[in-house]
């Protein structure tokens, strides 16, 4: 029987290059695929190869070729590598130009190095001999191999029968670009300014939801959110215009990364049967963030970019009110300087009860998900959220707002089977009120203890959401 073959094309994946979600989803989702499909599918990933990528995963690499390539009036050079892990073939884009940079984005040309890595792609197929029958670009960096499929190599030998999904991940981030760089940058016709011209601008992920086949988002609630103006960042008109090919499905995490009963960076291992080695990881958090070391109180972790949408500024206006309960906080996360300077003066003023990590740091956040007894994600926006998923699987209580991926996975423990606490509206007050229920939880011991088994037991694993990908792309080849 001939395998489907999937080509995921994103910017980043774990292990090899991660700075949030996407870098989760990709680094685990189609190994989560070629398992499920039972062999009939060949989920492979293609992204760049950073100068970020630790030494022992560049060791590995396998040189397929070297080569150049054009876009607009530049010819580039072009490395192509190879390696697999667990089942699944990576193929990495070398341009040290582009790419042996500090941090993955952020730099003043990303159209032009997304544009190269998007041509790029296009340009390896031959060479890696692997024409898929479905490309699924994710988010704004990957935009343009969905453009340029269509676009460019639609009637070409081996692209003219490749379908494309088209996964948004989050929407806030489009790629918009002024049209005086529409050929120079992006090597576009003047043909293509309508497809992807949005506001007087050039919008990359509206040309993708407009040439892809089939358009995805990472929750079913998110995908009807972006629909109104509220959640889209403009974009609602074209979603609207696009909604029959929309879709939303939940993503899972990888159960086997994050699992408290092998997890080699814990100080104990644990499972929801045996919750002694919890408290071990609680005591020496606290002494790690130079908390008071207490058992009796309920230790409170955020873990996020410190940015509006993740609902940094209702925990600020709450925070006198959260100071009063005998809580303790920790946070953990980098953003903007108005937020970081808030958590900084809070532990500085709350010594013994608040820890602020400005940073973002792995190993520190699996700690932190173990050692905490709740975890604080009030977010205005959310697609999907992960963290509230790996803090379950460690044990630590959601509290959450009703938004997107989060009201998807968490529902109050108001109703039979709730595993976590939630509130609705987007205010100080509220959140507040959900954090001092599951403080009154927290102290109720066999209460307490009952919940933190019950949220270890969700299933947040790819199993499920894994099977509904694979409906969709055989819904969109039949």
């Amino acid at each position: 029987m001939k395998k489907q073959k999937i080509l995921f094309v994103a910017s980043e994946a774990v292990p090899y290059a991660s700075s949030g979600g996407l870098g989760d989803v990709i680094g685990s989702l189609p190994q989560a695929l070629n398992n499920a499909s039972g062999g009939e599918m060949d989920v492979r990933v293609i992204m760049p190869l950073y100068g970020s990528m630790k030494e022992d995963y560049r060791a590995e690499l396998t040189k397929i070729c070297e080569t150049y390539i054009s876009l607009s009036w530049r010819r580039q050079y072009l490395g192509i590598y190879k390696l697999e892990k667990n089942g699944v073939v990576y193929y990495f884009l070398d341009n040290e130009y582009y790419f042996k940079r500090p941090t993955l984005y952020g730099s003043y040309d990303d159209g032009e190095r997304y544009a190269f890595f998007s041509r790029a792609v296009m340009e390896s197929l031959p060479i890696i001999d692997f024409f898929p029958d479905v490309l699924h670009a994710h988010d704004w960096q990957s935009a343009l191999t969905v453009i340029y499929l269509k676009r460019r190599y639609a009637n070409e030998e081996g692209y003219k029968d490749i379908k494309t999904v088209f996964t948004i991940h989050n929407i806030a981030y489009q790629g918009i670009y002024g049209h005086e760089i529409l050929g120079d940058v992006f090597d576009l016709d003047y043909s293509d300014r309508e497809i992807v011209d949005y506001n007087g601008a050039i919008n990359l992920m509206k040309g993708a939801i407009v040439c892809a086949d089939t358009v995805s988002t990472v929750s079913p609630t998110y995908s009807l959110e972006i629909l109104s103006p509220r959640f889209s960042n403009g974009l609602h008109y074209v979603l609207e215009q696009n909604k029959g090919k929309l879709l939303g499905i939940l993503n899972g995490i990888d159960t086997q990364y994050y699992n408290p009963e092998t997890d080699t960076e814990l100080y104990a291992n644990y499972s929801s049967s045996d919750l002694s080695g919890k408290a071990v990881n609680k005591r020496e958090l606290q002494k790690l963030v130079g908390l008071e070391e207490r058992d009796d109180v309920p230790l409170i972790a955020v873990i996020s970019r410190l940015t509006g949408h993740k609902g940094i500024d209702i925990v600020m206006l709450g925070a006198d009110e959260l100071m009063k309960q005998d809580i303790q906080m920790v946070v953990l996360g980098q953003g903007d300087y108005t937020y970081e300077n808030f958590f900084w003066h809070l532990a500085d003023g709350n010594k013994g009860k608040v820890s602020t990590l400005l940073m973002y740091n792995k190993e520190m956040s699996k700690k932190i998900y173990a050692g905490a007894d709740l975890f604080l994600m009030p977010s205005k926006s959310e697609p999907c959220g992960l963290a509230q998923m790996i803090s379950s699987r460690y044990g630590t209580v959601p509290i959450v707002r009703e938004t997107g991926g989060l009201y998807d996975s968490i529902k109050d423990v108001g109703i039979p089977g709730g595993n976590g606490f939630t509130f609705a509206n987007y205010s100080s007050e509220d959140l507040v009120g959900a954090v001092k229920r599951a403080v009154n939880m927290y102290n109720n011991k066999e209460g307490y203890k009952e919940l933190t088994e019950r949220v270890m037991n969700v299933d947040f694993s790819w199993d499920k959401s894994a099977l509904e990908y694979i409906k969709m792309y055989k819904e969109l080849l039949a």
